[in-house]
């Protein structure tokens, strides 16, 4: 009897620990089970991305809280948080803005507002806090100034050039994607209709212009990439990377599309107090400087003073005037679906004749 009380009391406590909402000013509790735990496990947040390895280790320092990630796709993310259920070996994950509803659909999340959450845009986030973008990803054009000597700085300019214009494995990557519908948007098509962009790509593609690897940093420093199609935190950081002299980075003037990443919480998750903390961390003012000194723009940056050297880091906001959200994710999801078949019916037909 006196295991089955002691038992009993240590459930109740536990859901009482971690239904603790820090948006009610439960911070301090929080921390304490955090604390008690000593160990959040992600995810597809490995050191390298978006600079999670200075949040990790400020945690780490921070809250006494060990951590390890297993790094996999967004897909795998969900996958594994579904498979493995109650014996979950993952607490929370990274994952693209399409999986955030996905992942709440398939029921392998619980909610957590972080308490900077009025500073997240409503398109941003889950109104019940299952998901919210910690940092976002806009479509921007790298440029080799070593071969392309007139930069192009819109979608339009990029039909005058003469250059090749590589976006990669439009029926793999989502960055390519992505580059289909920011061109779309600025041709004046929607989240439904992509004609525009394939008309365009499929010029490109007759006239010779369209490359199709993957433009990786590898292939940009060999000079094998002249103007390319990228994440704005992958087209700066490879710059940097590089030589920041050789390339211009910048966000085409006449349209492009801004998505990002969230982070989830496993419904299942063995250390939960541990994760929101995390989340709550990743949302602070240190957290999100973290993620823009790897390169990504933190979704709170309105909100920021970044140092003068990270901030130079990043692209002024001026440059993202023309950038918007995807207006309608369950059409746009259903049109991804459709991209790989109608690139190829549209675009890539072109470069076979």
């Amino acid at each position: 009897m006196k295991f089955l009380f002691a038992s009993v009391l240590a459930s109740a406590i536990a859901l009482s620990l971690s239904s603790v909402h820090a948006a009610d000013g439960d911070l301090a509790v929080l921390e304490k089970a955090a604390r008690s735990e000593g160990q959040v496990n992600s995810v597809g947040m490995p050191d390298s991305w978006a600079n999670w390895k200075d949040t990790w280790n400020d945690i780490s320092t921070k809250y006494d809280i060990k951590h390890s990630d297993t790094d996999m796709s967004s897909a795998q993310e969900i996958a594994k948080f579904a498979a493995e259920k109650s014996n979950a070996s993952a607490d929370i994950g990274d994952v693209g803005a399409a999986f955030g509803p996905l992942s709440v659909q398939k029921g392998v999340t619980q909610p957590y507002k972080p308490s900077t959450w009025d500073q997240v845009p409503d398109w941003a986030k889950d109104k019940d806090g299952h998901w919210a973008l910690a940092y976002t990803g806009t479509i921007a054009f790298i440029v080799d100034k070593q071969q392309v000597k007139d930069i192009p700085h819109s979608w339009a300019d990029l039909k005058k050039g003469n250059y090749v214009v590589t976006i990669g494995d439009v029926g793999i990557a989502a960055q390519a994607a992505n580059g289909v519908l920011a061109a779309n948007y600025a041709f004046g098509g929607d989240d439904k209709n992509v004609k525009p962009a394939l008309t365009f790509f499929g010029e490109l593609a007759k006239a010779g212009r369209l490359g199709l690897t993957d433009p990786t940093i590898a292939n940009i420093e060999k000079g094998e990439i002249q103007v390319a199609v990228v994440w704005d935190f992958n087209g700066l950081n490879y710059r940097d990377q590089i030589d920041k002299s050789r390339f211009e980075v910048l966000i085409p003037s006449d349209g492009s599309v801004i998505s990002g990443y969230t982070t989830i919480i496993n419904k299942f998750a063995k250390h939960p107090n541990a994760a929101k903390l995390a989340r709550e961390y990743i949302f602070s003012d240190a957290g999100q400087t973290n993620l823009a000194k790897g390169y990504a723009r933190p979704i709170r940056a309105e909100h920021l003073t970044l140092p003068a050297d990270i901030q130079a880091k990043l692209l002024p906001a001026t440059e993202y005037k023309n950038a918007r959200p995807i207006a309608d994710q369950a059409a746009w999801e259903k049109t991804s679906k459709m991209l790989p078949r109608l690139w190829q019916e549209n675009v890539i037909i072109n470069m076979q004749q």
